[in-house]
């Protein structure tokens, strides 16, 4: 495996050289410049971050789980992504899971040592019984943790697609998976501080990854989260406007729909825009794969 020292990620910033002689603002304006070269890191990846895309949505199409697996905070910014996918997109919180090494409290406390037991990674996807169905995505920004390198060898063991998120070149998790994403974000500020650019790429890609899947499985109408779960006061304010925009209807009506709909946002905008009562309306969009377009336009 290759040495960490010759990965790009772990070289030292000759702009950052002088970081510990200058101030607060000539700090923060450097870090401000370097994430900005983070945007055009990803950017050179996406033909690659499509086909995960592609990949994804035929899994859970066919009833499989998207699952990310990653250590510190790789593993943490999978919890993340995987936490918001429920109140966002109306999904089962088993839908999108995230394993972290180390466990719950890897969330909150750093666990180092986790990461190097690439016997745990298998084991731990093992415990959630990873099927064929399912795709795992193994994040990592070296491109060579043990413990995501364990898990894509399980998937692989057990048929499910693996994907390997990573911030080197001819990273070595990718030579396992059937879809590698490298975003090249290159040496940090902080030497070795792959929290900073590595991890501001890992959770772009990660927005992407999500979302886009999301969005391919009929959750989004126009650029509208029509899959909205209502359970707050926000939320349920943010369903309601939904609905305005969607269906140029009225507060007052939007509230009305969503409450015959049951805080169902997309049965609600079905409601309106057809006539159809919500069993009606939930019928005629499971007729439809889900999908609003097709119901409300027909």
């Amino acid at each position: 495996m290759e040495s960490i020292a010759n990965l790009a990620t772990e070289q030292q910033n000759e702009k950052s050289a002088r970081l510990d002689e200058m101030s607060a603002l000539e700090i923060v304006t450097l870090i401000n410049g370097e994430d900005q070269t983070v945007a055009q890191a990803v950017g050179k990846a996406l033909p690659s971050i499509a086909e995960a895309v592609e990949v994804i949505t035929k899994s859970l199409s066919a009833g499989g789980r998207l699952i990310y697996v990653g250590a510190g905070t790789s593993g943490r910014l999978g919890v993340l992504d995987a936490s918001e996918c429920p109140p966002t997109f109306s999904v089962e919180r088993q839908l999108v899971q995230a394993i972290l090494a180390g466990g719950r409290n890897a969330m909150f406390e750093a666990i180092e040592g986790a990461e190097d037991d690439m016997q745990a990674g298998g084991e731990n996807l093992k415990n959630i019984s990873l099927s064929n169905r399912d795709v795992v995505v193994g994040i990592s920004a070296s491109g060579r943790t043990p413990y995501v390198i364990g898990a894509l060898k399980y998937a692989k063991q057990v048929g499910a697609s693996a994907i390997a998120l990573s911030c080197n070149l001819s990273a070595k998790c990718s030579e396992i998976a059937d879809v590698a994403i490298e975003v090249e974000t290159g040496p940090e500020v902080l030497a070795g501080s792959t929290r900073m650019k590595a991890g501001t790429a890992q959770k772009m890609v990660l927005n992407m990854l999500s979302t886009a899947s999301m969005v391919r499985l009929g959750k989004v109408y126009k650029n509208l989260m029509i899959d909205v779960k209502p359970t707050n006061e926000k939320l349920v304010d943010r369903a309601r406007r939904i609905l305005m925009k969607a269906a140029g209807v009225s507060y007052d009506e939007a509230a009305a729909a969503l409450q015959a709909a049951d805080n169902q946002v997309k049965v609600a905008l079905v409601i309106i825009k057809t006539g159809l009562d919500a069993e009606e309306a939930k019928a005629r969009l499971k007729a439809a794969g889900d999908f609003v377009r097709p119901v409300i336009e027909e």
